[in-house]
């Protein structure tokens, strides 16, 4: 039985339900100040706002050191109901200070981090900081276990692969070969897909274990057709981002590359709100919900219920499964 690995413990991926493949429950970064996520009592609210309006599972794309709290995020999922499979990775550069110790560790140290993260358990934010060298203890779930990362996370620029890019792309191919986890990978404006596809192969990581997120901020059908006949999943998530594209360029673009070859199995759908002032809980707007409530019944009525129950609810188990 394929299993994924949640904040709770692990379960059988036909038991995971639709989800949000990309969203934070609990997001702190100093290119976002004044949008920190950091209420457990909010983020609750919201996360189970989500569930109320149909989606039972998504996955916490908060990597180290931008404000993760897995211990909340657990109590969060216990109270609500909501799975939740949390990263650990990296993200691209801009989001560290440059005193951050994950600028300067070498590809063996970030492994062992991210690594130790799925096997033994997320350090959390109340605990004496992760310094690189000694590692903090785990967070816990509410019934005493630790909370065990189930994905591995990295990012890069735009059309820009850094050296410390690059060593934590290194690090979250070995970290999920060694684990059998998937790997989701930030793309600035969806660029350098192929560069982050290649570089992850030469790494040993098959693209089938690769998901690449915010590919819509590139409405290319084409290319996107292209990334999943190689075998890639890819990330739509930049539905209620109207200043950047209307949800239509996204359902019209997904509509096209579905009409020229793209498989339909590896099309994941998330909304990566990550904001506070995009959530509801915390006085904003659209929040958690406009996913389930405004996106997807708009792809449905285009693309049938069928096919975007697909892509909420299969595809996203069969990325998550542990192998």
């Amino acid at each position: 039985m394929a299993m994924i690995r949640t904040v709770l413990g692990d379960i059988p991926d036909g038991s995971f339900g639709a989800c949000d493949y990309h969203d934070h429950l609990f997001h702190v970064s100093p290119l976002l100040p004044g949008d920190e996520l950091d209420d457990e009592a909010a983020s609750g609210v919201e996360a189970g706002s989500m569930v109320a309006a149909g989606l039972t599972a998504m996955i916490e794309a908060t990597p180290t050191g931008l404000g993760r709290r897995p211990a909340a995020v657990a109590r969060i999922s216990a109270a609500t109901g909501l799975h939740v499979v949390h990263v650990t990775g990296a993200h691209r550069e801009e989001h560290y200070p440059s005193s951050h110790w994950l600028l300067d560790a070498s590809v063996e140290v970030l492994t062992r981090h991210f690594t130790a993260d799925i096997m033994d358990g997320l350090p959390d934010v109340t605990t004496p900081a992760d310094d690189g060298l000694v590692r903090a203890k785990p967070a816990m779930t509410p019934d005493g276990h630790p909370v065990r990362a189930g994905m591995v996370k990295a990012g890069v620029g735009y059309w820009r692969i850094s050296p410390f890019e690059r060593r934590s792309l290194e690090a979250a191919a070995a970290t999920a070969v060694a684990t059998g986890t998937a790997v989701m990978v930030h793309l600035e404006h969806g660029s350098a897909a192929w560069q982050v596809l290649d570089l992850l192969r030469s790494a040993g990581l098959a693209a089938d274990r690769v998901v690449l997120a915010h590919i819509d901020r590139n409405l290319d059908p084409g290319l996107h057709a292209e990334l999943t006949q190689a075998g890639a999943y890819i990330g739509y998530d930049g539905a209620a981002r109207h200043r950047e594209a209307p949800d239509s360029a996204l359902i019209d673009c997904m509509e096209a590359a579905l009409a020229q070859g793209a498989d339909v199995n590896r099309f994941v759908i998330g909304a990566d709100v990550a904001r506070r002032s995009r959530f509801v809980a915390y006085g904003g707007m659209p929040g958690l919900v406009y996913l389930p409530e405004r996106f997807i019944p708009r792809l449905a009525s285009r693309l049938g219920g069928a096919t975007v129950t697909r892509m909420t609810t299969a595809n996203p188990a069969a990325l998550l499964h542990l192998r």
